[in-house]
């Protein structure tokens, strides 16, 4: 997607096994088939754990993990598939309350999303080993998390993104964090193609914390205050409760340069009052965060009802109020009601909640877990400060503030585990687990007002039209089956298998196969193998909308709709993957533990977004994209100088190929403290290895322009490597982490013609968090993120000149959106923790 489309609203700142078996006990209810040594409920044959962060202890290396294998017992350490554990302590020590920070801090292959386009920025997500955040499966003490509704629609690595938002769960009500990195499709669901993150809740019965922080970044812009509560207590005699509030709230920021149409001696000349607005010429808000209050509430409840049987539970809940800064539009378009121009905003009205419960015991030496999960995320979208120009022409007023619709998105799943291990005379028991799934998912869009959606709409974010909206839902049931043993001593297998079927896409099976071998206990060898089927998430399928800016109009087309059909794309195809990995385990001494995984993920029919597809106003139009406009019901704003489409398909197949390393090692000084020292670091490339052709009603132009393929490939840096201290002396404690991104680049055009790169260059970053107990109850630190107040590389000048001659508003970004590092430089903080 070119530059422009990728924000057209600019902001400044097979295993193929029929099983007649499968599919009859299918056909009756749910299921889902996976054979692998070591799956558990959450879980599945050995994932090998590393702790990581600069809190890599030798104590969460030896900690029991859950996640990858459904083997009970298994320690990080042994684990047969790279896992990494992330320990409360190493979530806190991040600086800002936001769990998608705290993981991308500490996981160098798991990348966070620092600035988004249009509704994106009121939802940022993350991704796994440069995947889409699609691929990456989320779980909360080993129970499927619901996804957000708010879909990634604009351009960038994380267009298509609508996956589980973490951060509606709140930091304070984690004990630690399990991510697997590897294929787990066959394990917990055949969108896993990426790996698995676990997050497992505190269940202590007494005791809790009371935090509080606040900072901001050094050049001004994003104020953060937040508090959180945790508290555990018994529940009756033989159960527990753990509870979790917290708060917090975060200010705009604005990285944005100039926007050349304020300045332009003509446009000045017919509108001198925009001088009057305030920080001109500085006048546009668009590039920067958006300012958000969250609220957050979750329990962590069991109770031992006899000695054979457990009851369980958890539940969250949330509420989010954000806002947007939009381009600024000029004087000339509502005068009357904003003679000196105006800033719209994009607002959403969000709820959130999940609720997990179930049972489970044993039953004749058979291990049995039941369990039900709901949770739903209701997005009611927004714009204020604003108007609709047709609106107002032609009846004389308009709102200044509109409804502009609503995604609601909803997930119900049922699950039956069983399990049991049998001694049949090898090196270890022969574990034998199996089980039942069944899932209903929902999406829906809700239209906007009247008057949001007259004619072109509301200026910044036109509300969705009656075409646009519409609740589409989906089944799925599946059946699964896994084995696990060690035939010898030091060998450890494992075989998944996974029966799934969809009531939109069909049947697929996937499997898995995992296997180590220790030699020594000082060295150990570890592989899978594995495939995995994605159906494409209900908003890739059915989400449409209408993207503007104030010089472009582009219309995102669902795939299925008779519009799509006039350019080519005839829905959506389920993605393909097969997984491969090899891996060693050294313990060189003790306390010391090194692993070292290759991997590689190949895709077919991966699921992307197109570039921009012009149907005037481009270099190269296409009349077939005029046509899929007016088919899709669309009347687009006649003062824009550039219109087109945006669209999802299975465009092409991809090959990821990458490197993990995780080093970790403790040592005592003595009178000088304990020191926690730790190194990870990843490389990963991504290859489009094949681009479908494009449909002949397009052409000359393609579905993937130099700037969509690149997000593919470039987009997100080669390698990271994080190097982490964590040093304790007395009441002193200081965490110190070195993190270096690698090189990364992306394309932006004005018109679709030349295309210029952006290199954002090897970036260094430091991280300083120091703290010191004042009593043995209080404790309070000052720390920062990006320490030096490091930038990413700006735009290629080429293009900023080209949008600036072009009066293009575009020209505001001057930091590219897709900068690892974030384009607001350094974070300072303090915080006061409490322990009682």
């Amino acid at each position: 997607m070119t530059r422009k489309s990728q924000f057209p609203m600019r902001k400044p700142l097979s295993a193929a096994i029929s099983s007649t078996l499968a599919k009859q006990v299918l056909g009756s209810g749910a299921l889902l088939l996976s054979l692998q040594p070591g799956l558990v409920m959450a879980q599945s044959a050995a994932p090998a754990a590393e702790a990581v962060g600069t809190a890599a202890t030798a104590e969460m290396l030896s900690s029991v993990i859950v996640t990858g294998t459904r083997r009970s017992g298994l320690k990080a350490v042994d684990s047969a598939s790279p896992i990494q554990v992330l320990d409360s302590g190493s979530l806190e020590r991040t600086g800002p309350p936001d769990l998608i920070q705290a993981i991308a801090q500490n996981i160098p292959s798991f990348t966070a999303q620092a600035f988004g386009g249009d509704t994106a920025n009121l939802t940022l997500s993350a991704r796994l080993r440069g995947l889409s955040p699609n691929d990456t499966l989320v779980l909360i003490n080993g129970k499927r998390r619901h996804t957000t509704g708010n879909l990634a629609v604009l351009g960038g690595p994380y267009q298509g993104g609508a996956a589980a938002d973490l951060n509606f769960i709140p930091v304070a009500a984690i004990d630690h964090i399990e991510v697997l990195q590897d294929g787990a499709a066959a394990q917990y669901g055949t969108d896993a193609i990426a790996g698995v993150v676990n997050i497992i809740l505190k269940s202590a019965s007494s005791g809790g914390s009371l935090t509080a922080t606040g900072g901001q970044y050094f050049d001004e812009g994003g104020k953060t205050g937040g508090a959180a509560l945790n508290y555990g207590m018994k529940l009756l005699d033989k159960g527990f409760i753990n509870l979790t509030a917290e708060t917090r709230y975060h200010g705009h920021s604005d990285r944005g340069g100039i926007d050349p149409r304020v300045i332009e001696p003509g446009r000045l000349a017919s509108y001198p009052t925009m001088k009057l607005v305030p920080g001109y010429p500085y006048v546009n808000h668009i590039s920067g965060d958006a300012a958000y209050h969250l609220s957050l509430l979750s329990a962590n409840t069991g109770y031992q009802i006899d000695n054979d049987t457990e009851f369980y539970a958890n539940a969250t809940f949330g509420k989010k109020k954000a806002d947007a800064f939009e381009n600024y539009r000029l004087p000339n378009r509502l005068p009357k009601i904003y003679p000196n121009g105006f800033s719209p905003r994009e607002t959403i009205d969000e709820t959130d909640f999940g609720v997990s419960f179930g049972a489970k015991g044993v039953v004749a030496e058979w291990n049995w877990d039941l369990s039900a999960t709901y949770g739903k995320d209701k997005d009611q979208i927004g714009v204020i400060d604003s108007g609709n120009v047709s609106l107002f022409n032609d009846t004389g007023s308009t709102p200044t503030d509109f409804h502009a619709g609503a995604f609601i998105a909803s997930q119900f799943t049922t699950n039956l585990d069983i399990s049991r291990e049998f001694n049949v005379g090898m090196a270890g028991p022969l574990s034998v687990a199996f089980g039942l799934e069944r899932r209903t998912d929902t999406y829906e869009i809700g239209a906007g007002d009247p008057a949001s959606r007259y004619k072109e709409g509301s200026q910044s974010y036109p509300g969705f039209l009656l075409t646009d909206a519409g609740l589409h839902s989906r089944n799925s049931s599946a059946l699964y089956g896994d084995v696990a043993g060690s035939p010898i001593a030091g060998l450890k297998l494992d075989a998944a298998l996974r029966y799934e079927k969809f009531s939109d896409f069909g049947d697929t099976t996937v499997g898995k196969l995992t296997g180590r071998y220790d030699f020594t206990p000082a060295f150990a060898l570890r592989s899978t193998l594995s495939t995995g089927f994605r159906a494409p998430t209900m908003a890739e399928q059915y989400y449409s909308a209408t993207n503007v800016s104030p010089t472009s109009a582009f219309v995102q087309l669902a795939p299925n709709s008779p519009g799509a059909a006039l350019v080519g794309v005839n829905g959506l195809k389920p993605e393909k993957s097969d997984n491969y990995s090899l891996g060693v385990v050294l313990h060189p001494e003790p306390k010391t533990t090194l692993t070292i995984d290759a991997y590689q993920i190949s895709i077919k029919d991966r699921i992307v977004g197109s570039g921009s597809l012009y149907g005037s106003g481009g270099s190269v139009n296409s009349p077939a994209v005029v046509a899929a406009i007016k088919a899709n019901g669309n009347v687009l704003d006649p003062t824009v100088t550039q219109t087109g489409i945006n669209i999802f398909s299975n465009a092409v197949n991809t090959r990821t190929r990458g490197l993990e390393a995780v080093l970790s090692f403790g040592q005592n000084y003595g009178a000088l403290g304990n020191v926690d020292w730790s190194v990870s670091a990843m490389y990963n490339t991504t290859k489009v290895t094949k681009v479908n052709n494009a449909p002949k009603q397009l052409l000359p132009q393609t579905l993937l322009d130099q700037t969509a393929i690149a997000d593919l490939e470039t987009a997100s840096p080669k390698y990271r490597v994080n190097f982490g201290a964590l040093w304790k002396s007395g009441p002193w404690t200081v965490n110190l982490r070195e993190s270096i991104y690698g090189p990364s680049s992306s394309y932006g055009t004005e018109d679709g013609g030349e295309y210029f790169k952006t290199t954002i260059s090897t970036k260094a970053i430091t991280d300083l968090d120091v703290s010191y107990a004042i009593t043995k109850k209080l404790t309070v630190t000052l720390g920062a993120n990006n320490l030096f107040n490091k930038y990413p590389d700006k735009i290629n000048p080429g293009l900023l000149k080209a949008e600036r001659d072009a009066l293009d508003n575009a020209a505001v970004t001057i930091y590219p959106s897709s900068s690892p590092i974030g384009i607001n430089g350094g974070y300072y903080y303090a915080r006061l923790a409490y322990q009682f």
